[in-house]
């Protein structure tokens, strides 16, 4: 038997250890490769280039780069991300996402492993089905979140957002499962916009406009053998294309080739950043730090105080903090999770104090800012910024039990000029932005 961090087999009693403007003229076509070759941007040792760095590296004029799971990782190819954002919104965009965490799990007892780690039933999961879900300790707080892949009777793919290889071995105890982490080995591109589709279905071989929501297939794109899943992490309607490092030019040279008709251009972390506030999603060390590394109690966030109740399947598998969450749903927790609108007037009046007009986030702030109710703190926003699309400024919310309901009025401490001032907000319902395309399959 032979153990690495790659790969690591269990047996019943062995555990080892010409691009598209997008409707600006700011906007950078991607150019074709050239017969003399491609060009070569050096990355710094400290940091690896993705799969699709020969041709993100040129792209990326603006020189704003970031470091993602040891990975560069573009935060925006432009000077600024707004032709980026609207290219998600009106276009389509590429999306690199490959320093996603990537795991394998086959064998007889993938599908035991899987029930044992993540908080969905993976018994009623289909093959070609993908559930979004969390992953807890045994106090039922939560790990990580991501997605699982069903590929196989016996064979799944989790993406995460944290290195979850040990986690896996641990839970691994006592089963036939091979576990293997193709981080390096796969290479991710999320392809989303309202005319992903239509973009996909010029260069795929497979049913693409058939593929419904959360589902995977298998598929050639442009002669090239991917897997193609609906998913993606803008809330609108998208595609995330898994495949092979070595595949990963020749896709996105072909996505290239194709994409200009369809408005395609490539959107880095500022844009996807702006797109899943206004999705609601949840970011980690955001929105919520994982209960491995919290250092207090009271850092630590259960599925049900962040909304995703809807992803715990108490009558699964024993999995992971089963006998937590079984507790704690037998009486209302203590914190919700909700999105908050600031109110434009006051937000103005309170600017107004010392003659400025309203300073509004260029980017999605990230900063802890406490949210206040009949004078006492009741909670704090997480992530917040303006929406291009809904011309609001949104956030997102850990809020006390009692001040988490629709509609309550609420205040936000904003700094102005470097005095804290109040500004009020409102409690609504997330996600902000769903449109019906995101689901639809024509």
């Amino acid at each position: 038997m032979v153990v690495s961090t790659s790969s690591w087999r269990s047996r019943a009693g062995a555990c080892p250890r010409s691009w598209s403007r997008c409707g600006s003229r700011a906007s950078q076509p991607i150019p074709p490769p050239t017969a003399r070759g491609r060009t070569t941007v050096p990355v710094p040792s400290v940091v690896r280039g993705t799969p699709f760095h020969e041709r993100t590296g040129p792209l990326c004029r603006a020189g704003n780069w970031r470091r993602w799971a040891g990975h560069l990782s573009a935060s925006s190819y432009e000077p600024t991300h707004e032709h980026e954002y609207q290219a998600i919104r009106s276009a389509c965009a590429l999306i690199d996402v490959s320093p996603l965490y990537k795991y394998r799990l086959s064998g007889p007892g993938a599908a035991a492993l899987a029930n044992r780690v993540v908080t969905r039933d993976v018994d009623r999961q289909d093959v070609g089905q993908v559930y979004y879900t969390p992953w807890c300790d045994a106090a039922g707080k939560l790990r990580d979140d991501g997605t699982l892949h069903r590929l196989g009777a016996s064979d799944f793919r989790l993406t995460s957002a944290e290195p979850t290889l040990k986690w896996l071995h641990e839970n691994a105890r006592g089963l036939d499962v091979t576990i293997e982490e193709e981080t390096e080995r796969v290479a991710a591109l999320a392809l989303q916009g309202p005319r992903s589709r239509e973009l996909l279905e010029r260069i795929t071989d497979g049913n693409v406009a058939g593929l419904r929501y959360f589902r995977v297939m298998s598929a050639r794109i442009a002669g090239v053998a991917a897997e193609v899943s609906r998913t993606g992490y803008t809330g609108d309607l998208g595609y995330e294309i898994w495949v092979g490092a070595t595949d990963a030019i020749p896709l996105w040279d072909a996505l290239a080739a194709a994409g200009e008709p369809f408005g395609l251009a490539p959107a880095g972390m500022l844009a996807l950043d702006m797109a899943r506030l206004e999705a609601g999603l949840l970011l980690v060390d955001v929105d919520f730090i994982p209960a491995h590394r919290a250092i207090i109690e009271g850092q630590k966030s259960s599925p049900y105080e962040l909304g995703l109740g809807w992803t715990v399947s108490l009558e699964a598998s024993n999995f992971v903090g089963r006998a937590a969450l079984r507790a704690e749903r037998a009486r209302p927790p203590a914190w919700r999770f909700r999105g908050i609108a600031l109110d434009w007037e006051s937000l103005e009046a309170a600017y107004a104090t010392v003659g400025l007009p309203p300073q509004l986030p260029g980017t999605t702030l990230r900063d802890s800012v406490p949210l206040y109710a009949g004078g006492r703190q009741v909670g704090y926003a997480t992530s917040r910024g303006w929406s291009p699309t809904l011309k609001t400024y949104l956030g997102l919310a850990h809020l006390e039990a009692e001040s988490a309901a629709a509609g309550t009025e609420l205040e936000i401490e904003v700094t102005v000029e470097h005095r804290r001032r109040r500004a009020r907000a409102t409690v609504t319902k997330t996600p902000f932005f769903d449109p019906e395309r995101k689901r639809a399959t024509p």
